[in-house]
């Protein structure tokens, strides 16, 4: 199960940090990703770290901004998102799998699902 949390609302420009939290699980074996889903939009990629952290990957929209961090000991994985923006505002969802050695793009990969949390960004 993952729970995410974190999510609020925060004016143009500012920084919110969301975390997904692992129960149940040994996350240090889950490649995690990041996606979201704005209003009348697809679900799209966000963010993307590998099991250790190594690796990490990012949607063009986001890199420069958003940074994706994992603490396995804590059994949990942290998007931190600055210079936010108003096209940022969506419900983000955190999923994992653990046939995921890297990072990967595509929500087919995941097969579990966080409920999601809503990031609101007012201009």
């Amino acid at each position: 199960q993952l729970q995410a949390s974190g999510g609020g609302l925060v004016q143009a420009g500012g920084s919110l940090r969301v975390s997904c939290e692992a129960y149940g699980r040994t996350f240090s074996v889950y490649g995690v990703g990041w996606f979201r889903r704005a209003p009348g939009k697809e679900r799209e990629f966000v963010a993307a770290v590998s099991r250790s952290g190594s690796s990490t990957d990012y949607a063009d929209s986001v890199k420069g901004r958003f940074a994706i961090s994992r603490n396995n000991a804590e059994n949990t994985v942290y998007l931190q998102m600055r210079s936010l923006k108003p096209e940022d505002t969506a419900v983000y969802y955190c999923a994992a799998d653990q046939n995921i050695s890297g990072t990967r793009r595509t929500p087919s990969w995941y097969d579990c699902w966080g409920q999601g949390t809503q990031v609101t960004v007012s201009s």
